[in-house]
């Protein structure tokens, strides 16, 4: 698998949102999980608008460390996100990520016989 697939992905990531590089993963079903996200973030080309800052570690920990650790701060807090600690609330900032084009499957309800 190509990053590009990954990059796709972060790109949809909207401002003032987050996701998990194991959401991604999961997802994208990346072999060897979040840890290749993260080598794809950290490889992430720059002037290509990849939002890297908007991928966290689990349940939104800030993962980077320093330089760019305060650099995904700053950026995050320019786009409303509040961080308490080295953590965001996932559970208000958090963004699910859907693979474009995958509809969740529906189930129908089984068909009742009629009584004659």
């Amino acid at each position: 698998m190509s990053w590009d697939a990954i990059y796709r992905l972060v790109k949809r990531i909207p401002r003032g949102r987050v996701t998990t590089y194991g959401e991604i993963a999961r997802v994208l079903k990346v072999r060897g999980g979040a840890r290749v996200v993260g080598y794809a973030m950290a490889g992430s080309p720059s002037g290509q608008g990849i939002p890297w800052h908007r991928v966290v570690g689990a349940g939104g920990k800030l993962i980077i460390r320093e330089p760019h650790g305060s650099l995904q701060r700053r950026l995050l807090e320019s786009e409303g996100v509040e961080i308490l600690g080295m953590r965001i609330n996932y559970k208000l900032y958090g963004w699910p990520p859907v693979r474009k084009g995958v509809r969740k499957r529906v189930r129908r309800p089984a068909k009742i016989p009629r009584r004659t």
